[in-house]
């Protein structure tokens, strides 16, 4: 068994990628949403992070204005990915395939 506090994780996740709470501007899932301030309300809870079965909602996101966190899941073990907008590149390529094992520029 390995217990993690869900506010303390994700608030580790955001510093950890110099994100700050203000910097959320909401959670929820791809159907509803709550503010963060009602998040770390109903988030400061224990739950077991180890293997077995996943705990916390399989769909959740910390949603900010470039960035996301979402939920992942190996055999019940549990965990907060960040993910973050891609800036556009500098130079426009001329792309002429994108299957195959690699791209042909």
């Amino acid at each position: 068994m390995f217990k993690m506090n869900l506010l303390i994780e994700t608030i580790g996740k955001l510093i950890n990628n110099k994100k700050k709470e203000k910097d959320v501007l909401w959670v929820g899932s791809k159907d509803i949403y709550i503010t963060w301030d009602e998040f770390k309300k109903i988030a400061d809870i224990e739950y077991d992070a180890g293997y077995g079965s996943q705990e916390v909602a399989a769909d959740l996101l910390i949603v900010g204005k470039d960035f996301w966190l979402e939920r992942q899941e190996y055999d019940g073990s549990e965990w907060w990915e960040f993910k973050e907008i891609p800036c556009k590149p500098k130079a426009k390529g001329n792309i002429k395939k994108v299957v195959g094992s690699s791209w042909d520029i």
